[in-house]
C-alpha cells in the first residue's frame, strides 16, 4: 500500500539558481526531513529513460544534491538511487555511467530496477493493470521522485506519475515492442493511472530548470528556461503545477485527469513560491 499522503494540494516552488542554492530551502519548506523521522531507507527515482544528457533525462547533480542534504541530517540512512531505463540496447547502469551517477556510489546504493525482484499485486479497480509486477522494494522505502518537466509526444506530459514507469519490468512490460515498456503504449494514459494506483511517489522533486517543450527525447527545450525547481507530497498536484508550466491544462492530461480526486488533488492546488535570499 502507498504511503499516507501529506500535504494535498501543496506545492513548494523555488527559482532555479543552482541545485545546490535552490533545493535545501525547498526541502526546508515541505519539511522533508520530518517526514523521513521514521524511514530508514529512500528510494530516489530520476528519469534516466535513456542515456540522452539532461534536461531529458534528470541532472546527476539534483540528485547528488538531494542525496547530500538527506545524509547531512540522517548520516546512517540507506540511500538508493534507482531507475529501470526502457533502453532495449543497454541496461541502466550504462545510463548511470554515461550520465555521471557513479559518483554518487560512495553515499548511495545504485540499483537496476529492471531487474530487482518482484511482487505481484492486484487491483479489481484497474482496467488497464488489474495485476502488475513491481519491485518489493518499491513498498519498503520512502520513494522520492525525481523527473524533468517535459511534454511527451504520446500523453502530452511526463512528470512524476509517468516517472513511475521506470519501475516497471519489462521482463512482464516490453512484451515483444522495441522499447523496455512497451505494453504500456496501449492506452497509455489509463496504464500510468493504473500504474500509480499501486505506487505512486511519496515525495516529488521536479526538475524544471529548463523544460523540453514539444516531446520528452527530442525536440526544443522551453525558452525561455522555466527557471524552478518544484516539490510536492502530492502526485497529483505536483503533476497539474508542472503542466501548467508547460502551458497547458491538466484537465487535458488523461492520467491527472483519472487520479484528481483519488491519488491526489489537481484543483485548487496551493502552490508557496519560495524567495530565496
Amino acid at each position: 500500500m502507498n504511503h499516507v499522503k501529506r500535504d494535498h494540494g501543496v506545492v513548494w516552488s523555488a527559482d532555479y539558481t543552482s541545485y545546490r542554492e535552490s533545493l535545501p530551502p525547498l526541502l526546508e519548506s515541505a519539511a522533508l526531513i520530518d517526514e523521513l523521522a521514521s524511514h530508514r531507507t529512500v528510494l530516489i527515482k530520476p528519469n534516466l529513460v535513456e542515456d540522452l544528457d539532461p534536461p531529458i533525462t534528470t541532472h546527476v547533480d539534483l540528485v547528488e544534491a538531494l542525496v547530500d542534504y538527506i545524509l547531512q541530517h540522517y548520516p546512517d540512512i540507506k540511500i538508493i538511487v534507482g531507475e529501470g531505463t526502457g533502453a532495449l540496447e543497454y541496461d541502466t547502469f550504462y545510463c548511470f555511467e554515461q550520465l555521471g551517477y557513479t559518483k554518487l556510489r560512495d553515499r548511495a546504493q545504485l540499483l537496476d530496477l529492471n531487474i530487482e525482484p518482484c511482487r505481484r499485486l492486484t487491483n479489481d479497480r484497474c482496467s488497464r493493470w488489474p495485476e502488475m509486477y513491481l519491485p518489493k522494494l518499491l513498498f519498503d522505502c520512502f520513494l522520492i521522485s525525481v523527473p524533468v518537466l517535459k511534454a511527451h509526444s504520446l500523453c502530452r506530459v511526463t512528470l512524476t506519475m509517468k516517472n513511475m514507469m521506470g519501475c516497471a519490468p519489462p521482463a512482464h512490460y516490453q512484451q515483444g515492442g522495441a522499447w523496455g515498456k512497451s505494453s504500456f503504449h496501449l492506452r497509455l494514459d489509463e496504464a500510468v493511472f493504473d500504474l500509480n494506483r499501486y505506487r505512486t511517489p511519496d515525495f516529488t522533486v521536479i526538475d524544471a530548470a529548463v523544460g523540453m517543450a514539444k516531446a520528452h527525447l527530442w525536440g526544443p527545450t522551453c525558452s525561455p528556461p522555466v527557471g524552478k525547481i518544484v516539490a510536492s507530497y502530492d502526485p497529483v498536484a505536483v503533476d497539474a503545477h508542472g503542466t501548467a508550466l508547460l502551458k497547458k491544462s491538466w484537465k487535458d492530461i488523461g492520467h491527472i485527469r483519472m487520479a484528481n480526486g483519488i491519488l491526489g488533488r489537481a484543483e485548487p492546488i496551493d502552490v508557496r513560491e519560495l524567495t530565496l535570499a
